[in-house]
C-alpha cells in the first residue's frame, strides 16, 4: 500500500527512486526494495508518510 503511494508521488514529482528513498529514510535503495517485494517495518511506513505528508504541505503552502 505505502509502495502505490510512493508511486505516484515519484510520477507526479518526477523524482529519482533513489533520491526519494534517501531523502525519506536516508535508504537509496528504498523503492527498488519496495518494488522487488520488500515489507517495510511499521516505523520506515510512519517516515515514509511523514516525508508525503511534508512534502504535501511544502507544495500546497508554495502553492498558495
Amino acid at each position: 500500500m505505502v509502495l502505490r503511494k510512493v508511486e505516484k508521488f515519484l510520477r507526479k514529482t518526477d523524482m529519482p527512486p533513489t533520491k526519494f528513498g534517501r531523502l525519506a529514510v536516508n535508504d537509496p535503495r528504498l523503492v527498488g526494495d519496495l518494488r522487488n517485494g520488500r515489507e517495510p517495518r511499521a516505523r520506515t511506513v510512519q517516515r515514509i508518510e511523514a516525508f508525503l505528508a511534508a512534502q504535501a504541505e511544502t507544495s500546497a503552502s508554495i502553492g498558495q
